[in-house]
């Protein structure tokens, strides 16, 4: 899958003169338009909704587009639900999927009618005791252990995560939700991270409806929606096919038919909660290069580093880069893609076959939309760089500015430690 760039070279290196890397560039036309392409997959479902994982790409204008496209958000803290009430997203459209959750956010998402996904049998007296009752509508997560097989390592195995209840608990949650008063009941998942085979998102639906359909029989509960979680990858290596949507949509309709529509519980809700797949092939982080170093191997060092895109440096995750303007040129060269962290795994790219890179080349690092400038941080005193976005139009906005250093010194006393003795 050829790797693109939604500027030319001429445009970017004129854009640089205002926007000064390094920076994220997303692109709103490549956001609607895949957003569109996945909805329509689904739009075989009676019920079906996106709830864009918030964590992925966290800025209320990429979340305002995609409401725009009919998504809710998946959330996982306090700012995340203040983000999707900022962006539009409101009530039964927020899904509120935490763990281990302080009692003032459950309070904020009751009070403003988010969907309460728990994920622990301990939490239902937890969250009763913090609101004095449960909500009309809940959600459970469920943790399938050793019966879900082929999990990938970002999450790894089920029955080693820490996340959700086992299948008795389920069964058990629901019989004691439903005896407290609640009237609406969603059942979720979540067991996989990046993943590009369609089977195996078949074969979580099939357990995820024959668990709907078993807590039926046994509690006399209808599930209203399932949420299928996310985990939908994209293909980070030119030599990898995207997932289809088609496909996938396809072989869950066909569990869905297998089992819910026997079952007499259609019409159920299919929700998703997907962040990478929806933004991460559209957004890109561009630095430029200012050092080289010849020693046991190559290296080019970039104006940005392992604080603006962790995901090589903590998981040795594979990003596409490549060079303004350099395209169509030779990769004969091998280098180290570097930033300036003291840290030696802050490497972008590891023996990469790339064009020569010369001092002041543009370097562009793809499929960053999702979990890049998300997953910054502030070690070593770095700044994380800032956000712009491409309007369908042409027009570039900023929408998030880089980070200062007031802004790192923010929440530190100056003042007193002149008199801290």
């Amino acid at each position: 899958m050829k790797k693109t760039f939604p500027l030319t070279h001429e445009q970017l290196t004129a854009f640089t003169k205002t926007y000064p890397t390094p920076f994220y560039l997303y692109d709103e036309k490549g956001i609607r338009e895949n957003m569109r392409r996945f909805t329509k997959a689904f739009s075989i479902f009676p019920e079906f909704r996106e709830h864009f994982a918030v964590k992925a790409c966290p800025n209320p204008y990429i979340l305002k587009i995609l409401a725009e496209e009919g998504c809710g958000t998946d959330c996982s803290s306090l700012p995340e639900l203040m983000l999707s009430e900022i962006a539009g997203i409101k009530k039964d459209r927020v899904i509120f999927t935490s763990n281990e959750t302080p009692a003032e956010e459950f309070r904020y998402a009751y009070a403003n009618g988010n969907i309460i996904n728990l994920d622990d049998f301990t939490h239902i007296e937890f969250l009763e005791k913090t609101l004095g009752r449960l909500p009309d509508t809940i959600c459970f997560r469920y943790n399938p252990g050793p019966a879900k097989h082929g999990c990938n390592s970002i999450i790894g195995k089920p029955e080693e995560a820490k996340y959700g209840l086992t299948r008795e608990q389920m069964i058990e949650a629901y019989r004691i939700a439903k005896e407290k008063g609640v009237k609406r009941f969603g059942l979720h998942t979540m067991v996989a991270s990046n993943e590009l085979n369609p089977d195996f998102f078949a074969d979580t639906a099939k357990l995820v409806f024959e668990l709907a359909v078993e807590v039926k029989e046994k509690t006399g509960v209808r599930i209203d929606f399932v949420d299928l979680g996310g985990g939908l990858g994209i293909p980070y290596k030119p030599d990898q096919k995207a997932v289809d949507y088609d496909e996938v949509a396809e072989k869950i309709r066909a569990e869905y038919d297998r089992t819910i529509v026997p079952a007499g519980l259609d019409p159920l809700g299919i929700y998703w909660e997907c962040g990478r797949p929806i933004t991460g092939p559209y957004g890109w982080l561009v630095a430029k290069a200012i050092h080289e170093k010849h020693i046991y191997r190559e290296y080019i060092g970039l104006d940005s580093c392992m604080a603006d895109l962790m995901r090589p440096g903590m998981y040795g995750a594979y990003h596409h880069v490549s060079v303004s303007g350099k395209e169509d040129a030779a990769c004969d060269h091998v280098y180290d893609v570097v930033g300036s962290l003291c840290e030696n795994c802050d490497k972008f790219a590891v023996q990469r076959e790339l064009p020569e890179i010369n001092i002041g080349d543009l370097v562009i690092i793809h499929d960053a939309g999702a979990h890049g400038r998300a997953m910054g941080f502030n070690y070593n005193g770095k700044l994380r760089c800032g956000e712009v976005l491409l309007r369908e139009d042409g027009k570039v906005v900023e929408i998030r500015r880089r980070e200062t250093v007031n802004d790192l010194f923010a929440t530190l006393d100056l003042d007193g430690v002149e008199k801290f003795n």
